[in-house]
């Protein structure tokens, strides 16, 4: 479905946001017969609907929220509405189509579009294959679900954009260049379950893309992929992979059976973010840039790479300690590659947020043969506490919220370690979002290191 199918159609908008509002301006400029917005939440008349947005779709809320949505012909919602909302079912079961903006903006711009998603990795990735697209003269807008709406991206030649699940579940067309840098269960409580997860996120190839770029390395992503691509024009690119053309071996970057540039040449740390590297490589090679002969411009362009906040970007401190945020760890196995990142080191990890039930025996089967102190937060902490119990090397304590895990962490990691916040849980637990909980961890560390 396109903006221009909305001409002459009764049209609601589902979430008063940042994506709902952006709809909302979009969508009235097709001619919809009827425009309405929805906020069914608790404190939808704290919602600020005035000027110009109350002109274009007046705001429906409280006990009228569903009857608004049910008498449209098309409901486009917001990423943070879930699959799992009882008004989805009812509204599926009335067969009313439900779109996204994502999709209605993908419908429009898909040819152009470089689209990345995957359970991790997808912010790195889809940042540095931009940074890499514009050193080798293919400037492109760089947006998707970094806080800018797709329907407010500015007109350009080349996208690159990274792509929620929420985000991707609705999509009716690929885009051309469809990126998926890793597969594990999350979210799980907005989609539905494990397969509706999937389902979800691998929904970016079902609908044609030119070219599949994935990260080889990733079992569970290779086999979740076949029964989605088997039909497609052309398998999947795998990188990263020990019989991919781009990996990484010997300390170095390959390209087939010549070395490209050191593996040092990433300033980023993990093997995860190494197969970051190849897999943008492989999009690059896909999309007709010769990245051999480009060698030295690819070069310097990972090189001055900045890489994320929050992500493993680390704090210095005079006792000689390093402290490192990476609080959109919100996965056992997001942990896992932050652990491994650290592993020559002695190691401190504070886990713990949201407890949305998730399952932390992955993480257990890593930890089984490491050494390290795992300190839990509040709330889930205590269970990932328990599921790590005798672990004959790994040492566990409870705190009673951050500035207490850092505080211990001062007195228990050894000189030289690192103390590495990595959540290991689904959402922010205490704090308002992953910055608050960055701005606490920082403010924890100038402090106690001030005692």
């Amino acid at each position: 479905m396109r903006l221009a199918d909305l001409r002459g159609r009764s049209v609601a908008v589902w979430g008063t946001g940042r994506e709902g509002r952006a709809a909302v301006t979009a969508i009235a400029r097709h001619q919809p017969s009827r425009l309405i917005a929805v906020d069914d939440s608790a404190n939808y008349l704290s919602v600020e609907w005035t000027g110009e947005l109350a002109g274009l779709a007046p705001l429906a809320g409280g006990e009228h929220a569903f009857a608004a949505l049910a008498s449209a012909d098309v409901v486009v919602r917001s990423p943070g509405v879930p699959s799992t909302h009882p008004f989805m079912v009812e509204l599926r079961e009335r067969g009313i189509t439900v779109t996204g903006g994502s999709a209605l903006w993908m419908a429009e711009h898909a040819a152009k579009t470089v689209g990345v998603t995957g359970s991790k990795g997808k912010s790195t990735t889809s940042s540095l294959i931009s940074h890499l697209l514009t050193a080798v003269g293919r400037p492109n807008a760089y947006g998707g679900n970094i806080g800018v709406p797709l329907l407010d991206m500015p007109e350009a030649e080349l996208y690159v954009l990274e792509l929620s699940s929420y985000q991707c579940a609705d999509l009716t067309h690929s885009p051309r260049v469809a990126v998926v840098t890793s597969l594990f269960p999350e979210h799980l409580d907005a989609h539905g379950g494990e397969r509706e997860y999937y389902r979800d996120k691998l929904n970016i190839l079902r609908h044609d893309p030119e070219l599949i770029v994935v990260n080889g390395t990733d079992r569970r992503l290779r086999d979740e992929i076949r029964g989605v691509t088997d039909a497609g024009r052309f398998p999947p690119v795998p990188a990263a992979a020990a019989d991919s053309r781009f990996r990484v071996e010997d300390g170095q970057v390959w390209c087939s059976d010549e070395p490209l540039f050191p593996r040092d040449a990433l300033p980023l740390k993990g093997r995860h973010n190494e197969g970051n590297l190849c897999v943008a490589l492989a999009v690059l090679d896909g999309m007709g840039v010769d990245v051999e002969a480009e060698r030295a411009v690819v070069e310097a362009a990972v090189r001055s790479f900045p890489g994320l906040p929050h992500r493993l970007a680390e704090i210095e401190d005079p006792s000689g300690l390093t402290f490192v945020d990476d609080t959109l760890s919100t996965s056992p196995y997001a942990a896992m590659h932050a652990i491994e990142a650290y592993e020559n080191r002695p190691l401190t990890v504070l886990v713990g947020g949201n407890d949305r039930g998730l399952d932390y025996s992955p993480l257990r089967d890593f930890l089984a043969d490491r050494e390290l102190t795992v300190i839990g937060l509040p709330d889930s902490g205590p269970r990932i506490l328990e599921a790590l119990a005798r672990l004959p090397r790994v040492r566990t304590e409870p705190a009673e919220d951050l500035a207490d895990a850092v505080r211990l962490a001062r007195k228990i990691t050894p000189a030289g370690g690192v103390v590495l916040l990595s959540p290991a849980a689904p959402s922010y637990g205490r704090f308002r979002n992953f910055e608050h909980r960055s701005e606490v961890f920082a403010q924890a560390v100038r402090d106690t290191a001030e005692a």
